[in-house]
């Protein structure tokens, strides 16, 4: 089979209206006639995860990884990384899924995922500031305003001296009659 004709048939088993065994039965299929062993055990890690069987889904990323799947199909490869991150923090393996979320490589089919799980593993580990930090950071670019203030609010959150008087930020702001002005929006260390 061409890889073409597999990849249509990938796309039909995440289409179909699918009950969790019948996909992993077809993800078997799939990973049997893949072009590539890293291709075939990646979706089949994706057909477990959903089914919520991450021991098996666990095995599958790793098989992926193992294969060279970021050297055959970066944008899976950026995928697995999230979903093989999240995997390990759901059977408690959250420090691995930090590392991994942290080594995410940037891809454009990911977006700000890898950040968001990051978020997510760093609050299950209990470092919920950090956390929080990494979901701020993470929506930072896409804000049409206060960019300054919510990356100086955000270091903030893990860093004592991030905000010292010289840092503090400020937001501008149009007035009524048409002119702009910048006030403070961070605390101050003196008493102004």
């Amino acid at each position: 089979m061409d890889r073409d004709d597999w990849e249509e048939r990938v796309a039909a088993l995440w289409a179909d209206d699918l009950g969790d065994e019948d996909r992993i039965e077809r993800a078997r299929v799939l990973a049997d006639d893949a072009p590539h062993a890293a291709l075939g055990a990646f979706e089949l890690g994706g057909a477990l995860d959903s089914a919520g069987q991450e021991a098996a889904a666990e095995a599958q990323y790793a098989a992926a990884t193992a294969a060279g799947l970021a050297r055959i199909d970066p944008a899976r490869a950026a995928q697995l990384a999230v979903q093989h991150a999240s995997t390990l923090r759901n059977l408690g393996r959250t420090e691995e899924a930090i590392a991994m979320l942290r080594a995410a490589q940037p891809h454009p089919g990911t977006g700000a995922a890898p950040a968001v799980f990051l978020a997510l593993a760093l609050h299950s580990a209990g470092r919920s500031a950090e956390a929080l930090r990494v979901a701020i950071e993470a929506i930072e670019p896409t804000l049409p305003r206060y960019r300054r203030s919510v990356r100086a609010y955000a270091a903030a959150l893990t860093d004592d001296d991030a905000l010292a008087e010289d840092a503090t930020p400020s937001v501008s702001v149009q007035g009524s009659s048409g002119s702009t002005w910048a006030r403070s929006t961070g605390p101050t260390t003196s008493g102004a």
